[in-house]
């Protein structure tokens, strides 16, 4: 099994993708960031011109901060497969949140951010979008500094729910044998209505949600990559009952079918 990133093209040449985490769980009093930051990514493009790359992302459970030339967002979840095109020559650095951060980064309702974005108007952009002109190395670098000076004094605000929340989408992401919604509270040591109560004030998802989105990106991760997958085999392995029910949840959520999945791979390849 593939182990999913959320990316299902990352094999584009003229498409360059970093990524770093900002927190350091390691360090001796802990670091806050961790529980507000799973990692940051950074896409850079160079486009031959007449042409466009179709970048296809299957989201996370929760949101982003994305800084680009053109202005910063904050974007919630999608329930559904992503698309985005670039043509050009550009840059995008995002934020990949825990699902603590969106109470704590705007007053707007995460269930209101489900498939949506809007401005984010305290990200530092211009400093950003400075450090951007170097080297790829050194702007990274940069742009980690930028960052977590940013959203350090934020982290902070984390709270007990907000912790609660990420475990919830940590475990239902990390264990496989989760299934149910009544295994993943058992596992958290709270009740189904708790769980359920902070993972939509949290993401605007529920947690029977956290648990399709692990399995279908595994599913279309791995199907990406290995199209010779068989599809009876991997739908027993991702828990569902039986293949026609496997196609029809993976249709509703990547919005194609398994075979035309399989087709997108030879020709990003």
């Amino acid at each position: 099994m593939v182990e999913s990133a959320g990316h299902l093209n990352p094999g584009d040449p003229e498409v360059a993708l970093s990524r770093f985490v900002l927190g350091e769980p390691a360090a001796p009093a802990g670091d806050a960031l961790v529980e507000l930051v799973r990692h940051v990514w950074v896409a850079r493009w160079d486009v031959p011109p007449g042409e466009v790359r179709t970048q296809r992302v299957l989201t996370y459970p929760a949101a982003n901060a994305v800084l680009q030339p053109s202005g910063a967002t904050l974007h919630g979840p999608s329930r559904v497969l992503a698309t985005q095109d670039l043509a050009g020559r550009s840059w995008v650095v995002g934020v990949l949140l825990r699902p603590a951060a969106t109470r704590v980064l705007t007053a707007t309702e995460p269930a209101r951010l489900v498939g949506r974005g809007e401005a984010l108007p305290g990200a530092p952009l211009p400093a950003v979008a400075s450090a951007m002109g170097q080297a790829r190395d050194a702007a990274d670098r940069a742009v980690a500094a930028l960052l977590r000076a940013w959203l350090t004094p934020v982290a902070d605000r984390v709270d007990d729910a907000g912790r609660l929340a990420n475990a919830a989408c940590r475990v239902a992401e990390e264990r496989a044998d989760v299934l149910r919604v009544a295994d993943l509270a058992d596992l958290l040591g709270t009740t189904t209505r708790t769980l359920s109560r902070v993972v939509r004030q949290h993401t605007g998802l529920t947690p029977k949600w956290l648990i399709e989105c692990r399995r279908l990106q595994a599913a279309a991760t791995t199907l990406f990559a290995d199209p010779s997958t068989d599809l009876a085999g991997l739908a027993a392995d991702l828990g569902y009952t039986d293949q026609a029910h496997f196609t029809r949840r993976y249709r509703a959520v990547v919005g194609e079918t398994p075979a035309r999945t399989r087709r997108h791979a030879p020709a990003a390849a």
